[in-house]
């Protein structure tokens, strides 16, 4: 039998950070495309730095919103560190954009040729080891006295082939609607705010994975939330969006969670 293809070597980053691993809220909080690293092993894919810096290389600025609303929170957070045009750890690994050849018109040369070993390292490098995680801290947070509630943070870009997108954020839901149609009106009376339902992107089981797998299939309290990255390119505005959110998401479990 062949040894199996290593991808990760000695210098390459761990397939994600966790902060406040003991944070006492009931707010678990997931960025599947919060990083833009390649294993060494890749190079660069064959795509120029100021493609990989676009919005089809990461989600830019979620991973300063997720941090800073982990420490305003004290919530459980993971960032995920690899670029999703590695292999996107929000698609079932079965799925076409689970390792993309292009994306939003740019081609990604190193993935045009991926053979069945190359997606099995991927996948057991970095999709698992991530979700693994994830699994990990919800199995030991619902063993608790208090279950705990599911964030997904995204982030999505302001033009989208050609079209503008007039949401300032998205709220996005499956079967369970619950945590999202009371976060939907709670945005939606933000002043200023254009808020989209199920915007710009929807979910669904073939084309998602962690609001099915870690929300849905444990009957949690869950939502994915995605924010314009012009909103959240620096700073101030991560900060802003992190400050809204610590506001809005605590006040709305009381009327979700009672008896």
């Amino acid at each position: 039998m062949d040894e199996p293809l290593k991808l990760l070597g000695a210098g390459d980053p761990a397939p994600f950070q966790v902060h406040r691993p003991q944070g006492t809220s009931p707010f678990i909080l997931i960025a599947d495309h919060a990083g833009q690293s390649i294993p060494a092993r890749l190079g660069d894919l064959g795509v120029v730095q100021a493609e990989l810096d676009r919005h089809i290389g990461w989600d830019i600025g979620i991973a300063g919103v997720t941090e800073r609303l982990s420490e305003m929170l004290d919530a459980f957070a993971i960032l995920q560190t690899y670029s999703r045009l590695v292999i996107d750890c929000n698609r079932p690994l079965e799925a076409a954009g689970s390792i993309v050849t292009s994306s939003d018109g740019t081609p990604v040369p190193g993935n045009q040729a991926v053979d069945d070993n190359e997606k099995v390292a991927r996948a057991l490098e970095i999709f698992a080891p991530y979700h693994a995680r994830i699994t990990q801290e919800l199995d030991q947070r619902s063993a608790g006295p208090q279950a705990p509630v599911l964030i997904a943070m995204h982030s999505f870009t302001p033009t989208f082939s050609g079209t503008a997108r007039p949401w300032h954020a998205g709220v996005l839901y499956h079967r369970d609607t619950r945590l999202a149609h009371a976060l939907l009106a709670a945005l939606r009376a933000e002043p200023g705010l254009v808020v989209g339902d199920n915007e710009p992107y929807s979910i669904s089981d073939g084309s998602d994975y962690a609001v099915p797998v870690h929300g849905e299939q444990r009957g949690l309290l869950h939502v994915e939330l995605e924010i314009r990255q012009d909103l959240i390119a620096d700073a101030q505005g991560q900060h802003e969006w992190a400050e809204r959110l610590a506001r809005i998401l605590p006040a709305l479990l009381p009327n979700l969670t009672q008896d």
